[in-house]
């Protein structure tokens, strides 16, 4: 069984604006409950309030706790889904990387920090005061959404980058921008972490990375211990990890058949790897997980 991916196409029976999905949070869990009701992905960005309810939210087998003021962001990609101890409200929109980046072609979305990387965490707890104030642009959002006024995508895109912006500062407000790497470093880690979303089934050893970026070995590690407190080594195999946690769970494969897709030499090399990395074997894991 493979990860349902799901395209915003699927959200958008009378699509008002394409490649744009808003409403109410408790509106979209009750008309999609058919969609979402597993783990599965996306091919767009995705971002949530809360304003009430309780719950977890698993994104990529790390679990958060749903409660008022939690923001959540989804990057294309990302395996995630939701259980509610109690019933949700806020908002939720998602939108293709075009749908904003051609409308601001001198802002992409990897320069949010909560979309930036995978090193970040994919949520934000906003105080009492911001998400009032933040739930009514949402609401505004909504409503300028769900209307034909006059200039409404211009609105509606405007709403959005102040969102974002409102967000990244909240998100950001204990870093001391001083201490932020500088953008040099900053793309370095991008374009690694795309590399590795791309090769890191063939591509296990950090030289192959380096020479990709035409950097050194050395260097590229002075890049990521500098970002983000990390080895190049250990960012791939996180990757590999994410890769085989999924395949074990979401997928009907055998064990040997996983280390063979992952391209590890036999499956013994495989468990160890698996099991040095997340302290329990991968059968562990599978029956863990389903417990």
């Amino acid at each position: 069984m493979k990860i349902p991916v799901l395209h915003i196409s699927q959200f958008l029976k009378n699509k008002p604006l394409d490649s744009l999905y808003i409403n109410s949070f408790a509106q979209h869990i009750q008309i999609n409950k058919h969609l979402i009701s597993k783990p599965h992905s996306h091919n767009f960005y995705l971002c949530v309030i809360f304003t009430k309810g309780s719950g977890t939210h698993e994104i990529d087998f790390d679990t958060y706790s749903i409660e008022s003021g939690k923001v959540f962001f989804l990057k294309p990609g990302q395996t995630h889904f939701w259980k509610f101890e109690s019933q949700p409200e806020g908002y939720i929109f998602f939108h293709s990387q075009e749908f904003y980046e051609l409308k601001f072609l001198d802002h992409s979305l990897n320069s949010f920090p909560f979309y930036y990387s995978n090193q970040n965490p994919p949520l934000l707890q906003l105080s009492q005061k911001k998400l009032n104030h933040l739930s009514t642009v949402f609401q505004e959002l909504f409503t300028e959404y769900r209307k034909e006024n006059l200039l409404r995508e211009a609105k509606i895109i405007s709403l959005i980058h102040y969102l974002y912006i409102e967000f990244t500062r909240a998100y950001t407000a204990d870093i001391i921008i001083e201490k932020l790497s500088s953008n040099s470093y900053i793309n370095i880690l991008e374009h690694l972490e795309k590399l590795i979303n791309t090769h890191f089934y063939t591509e296990k050893l950090p030289k192959f990375y380096a020479d990709k970026l035409n950097i050194t070995t050395k260097h590229l590690n002075r890049v990521v211990r500098k970002t983000i407190n990390k080895t190049t080594s250990t960012l791939i195999s996180e990757r590999i990890m994410l890769e085989a946690k999924r395949l074990i769970v979401h997928s009907n494969d055998n064990l040997a058949n996983i280390a063979d897709t992952l391209e590890f030499s036999d499956y013994a090399y495989f468990s160890k790897f698996f099991k040095s990395n997340a302290g329990m074997t991968p059968m562990e894991f599978r029956k863990m997980y389903f417990h």
